[in-house]
């Protein structure tokens, strides 16, 4: 059984930018990284190859799985801010945060991303202009890098860290158990076994069931009890521009009138196109955008999502999103589409519909009747925030208005862990999104530097 001084399970944003920081500072370590899904050369999903138009449900897929994690195929939006995004400043402190993900910016941009604009919304009129309509804009600084210069940048951070890393894609971890005499044996898919002192676990969103077992397992304290329900909203660009043009990323938050939930814009691309992804087997949707103007589309997409909180004795948030995400894909075969106009007239969409529609849609979908999957609470709560955003973006409740369902954002148990973001397990880290300790590529890249600063100052520095 080979040992290292340090195994990192998971290659998404937290193992990426804790693989950077230990090759920066070259302890004395032997380090492996393991992934279940591939390196980044081979990361393509079927339909962006043009192989198919709809999910297929790979085993293991390609946009969430792999070098990068979902963030290699998403858009490259790195939000520097603690208003949203992860709890990390609960941890280190918000000065010590910020400083850690203007780190991540700064390596980033080290790395080929300078190119791209930082975007801010702390002087834009839109602020003001939300307030007077009952909506808050969060104060946030983002960069955004494209899906496109994103790939190229995590090919170079992949290229300095193979100097000091050893990786291993398509490896699944199965099991971990603490060894008596210190340290852990990790074993993966087919009966192989590691050993190491330190285990850091950066699985992100798709390891959130094995986080959890785990945790089970060894006696650590998890919390899930919050997942975000929602769709993804597609209309004509120009209806955004104005604010797209000014603040790029728009976190916009509105508390309903009838039931006071809070409903909030997420991950907005401009000239983007609304994607397909797998999470363990359930299709849901997302977006994507790219810096390269030759990609760009007609429309703008966002997600529209309704917090979900739940008190004892309902512990299982994600078995709640699941459970509404397999119903969209039982009616529609994996994603459905409607028309705004036709949800608010109680009535499905069609094909003949769909066909009148202004709106041209950039994902292959299902028409039909989203209020045959969505519960009526939070339906109604993105209704009346559509209305809102109407009236700071006049177009945006147009009968030609798209969404795609559902969109959910699973929560990872949130892990208990200390400053250092160490279990009570001696050695055993949990960070990023599989710690339910953030939720944000800046958010999760920061807590990997912060633990590979850890780990190198405890292992020194090779001569």
């Amino acid at each position: 059984m080979k040992k290292y001084d340090i195994i990192i399970a998971g290659a998404g944003a937290s193992g990426v930018f804790m693989s950077y920081e230990l090759t920066k500072l070259n302890p004395d370590a032997s380090i492996l990284m393991i992934d279940k899904g591939a390196p980044l050369e081979e990361r393509a999903c079927p339909i962006s190859l043009g192989k198919t138009k709809t999910c297929v449900k790979c085993p293991i897929c390609h946009i969430m799985n792999g070098y990068g994690g979902a963030g290699t195929l998403s858009d490259g939006k790195y939000n520097i801010t603690t208003k949203f995004g992860g709890d990390l400043h609960t941890y280190v402190g918000v000065d010590e945060a910020t400083s850690l993900m203007e780190y991540v910016d700064q390596v980033l941009c080290e790395m080929g991303g300078a190119e791209a604009k930082l975007y801010s919304t702390g002087s834009s009129e839109l602020k003001t202009t939300a307030l007077r309509c009952n909506l808050n804009l969060l104060d946030a600084k983002v960069r955004h890098l494209g899906t496109d210069r994103n790939r190229k940048i995590l090919q170079r951070i992949c290229e300095y860290t193979e100097q000091k890393i050893e990786m291993k894609f398509k490896t699944n971890i199965v099991d971990v158990e603490k060894l008596a005499d210190g340290g852990f044996e990790v074993t993966i898919e087919g009966g192989e076994k590691y050993a190491c002192e330190d285990l850091v676990l950066a699985m992100g969103r798709s390891g959130s069931k094995f986080i959890s077992t785990l945790c089970d397992k060894l006696g650590i304290e998890h919390i899930s009890n919050r997942v975000d329900i929602g769709v993804r909203v597609e209309l004509p660009a120009v209806i955004f521009k104005h604010i797209t043009d000014d603040v790029y990323e728009s976190k916009i938050v509105y508390k309903t009138d009838k039931t006071n939930d809070l409903v909030r814009t997420f991950c907005m691309n401009p000239y983007g196109e609304v994607v397909a992804e797998n999470t363990n087997g359930i299709v849901t949707v997302n977006g994507h955008s790219y810096s390269d103007p030759s990609l760009h589309t007609e429309n703008t997409n966002f997600a529209l999502l309704v917090s979900n909180n739940f008190t004892e004795p309902f512990r299982d948030s994600n078995e709640y999103g699941e459970s509404i995400a397999r119903l969209s894909n039982m009616l529609g075969g994996g994603v459905l589409l409607q028309r705004f106009g036709d949800l608010v007239k109680g009535r499905r969409s069609s094909e003949r519909r769909m066909a009148k529609c202004f709106t041209r849609p950039t994902l292959k979908a299902t028409p039909g009747d989203l209020a045959l999957v969505i519960p009526k609470r939070q339906l109604d709560s993105i209704i009346e925030m559509i209305y809102a955003l109407d009236k700071i973006a006049p177009g945006t409740a147009n009968e030609d208005t798209l969404l795609y369902g559902v969109e959910v954002k699973f929560y990872n148990s949130k892990v208990e862990v200390d400053e250092h973001l160490e279990t009570k397990v001696k050695g055993l880290y949990a960070l990023g999104d599989g710690s339910g300790v953030t939720h944000s590529l800046s958010q999760a890249s920061a807590c990997g530097v912060h633990v590979a600063r850890i780990l190198a100052e405890k292992y020194g520095k090779k001569n």
